[in-house]
This record gives structure tokens, sequence and C-alpha cells, in this order.
């Protein structure tokens, strides 16, 4: 069973866009990477903070997770499924990919 699906950059931009209300997403960065810049609506839980707040994540929404590179997200994907949560996506590249594709990033508020 696969427990989540890789997004690539532009995917989430256009699901972005769309203005879908029941996506969350969360940067898994440290704080000290978060302050370089995050996707524009991203909400931050730091990966080593993600079992104390697992519970603030609905299980029924959509949570696409991003790191630097996708390695961070994709365990944050992992953990989620083992949570019992069954809508997971990983940005395939991370922030990087991003910010390769020419997409906006924004100073945390």
């Amino acid at each position: 069973m696969v427990a989540f699906q890789d997004l690539d950059p532009m995917d989430l931009q256009r699901l972005l866009q769309d203005g879908d209300d029941k996506l969350v997403l969360v940067d898994v960065r440290t704080p000290a990477e978060v302050a370089r810049g995050t996707i524009p609506g991203a909400r931050s839980i730091p990966l080593h903070l993600l079992p104390v707040s697992a519970g603030t994540l609905d299980k029924g929404q959509a949570v696409v997770f991003y790191c630097q590179s996708g390695g961070r997200s994709s365990q944050a994907c992992q953990y989620l499924r083992q949570q019992g949560h069954d809508k997971l996506y990983n940005l395939r590249g991370g922030i990087m990919a991003w910010v390769r594709n020419g997409l906006p990033v924004v100073s945390p508020s």
C-alpha cells in the first residue's frame, strides 16, 4: 500500500491557485530554514515536533508536506499515515524544486 503521493511543484501550484480550502500545506523544516523563506500559505511544523502536533491536523483534509529537498517531508507523510491519515502528499524535490520552477517564496510572518 502506498502511504502517500508525490506532487511536483507545478501540480502543487495549480492546487493552491484553485483555492482548495481542504488542502493544508505544512513546512517541516527547522525554524532557521523557514526564516529564509516559505511557500505562501504554509504552516510551519518542524519534523521533530510532528508527533506532538499531529492532532492539530484534520484527518479529513489533504495535507501536503515539504522540506528542503523531499526527504523529511516523506518521513512526515509516513508518520501521519501510521496515525490514520490517508490524504497525504509530498512535494517532490521540496522547496528547492519549488524555487527552481520559479514559484513564489515569502518571508514568514
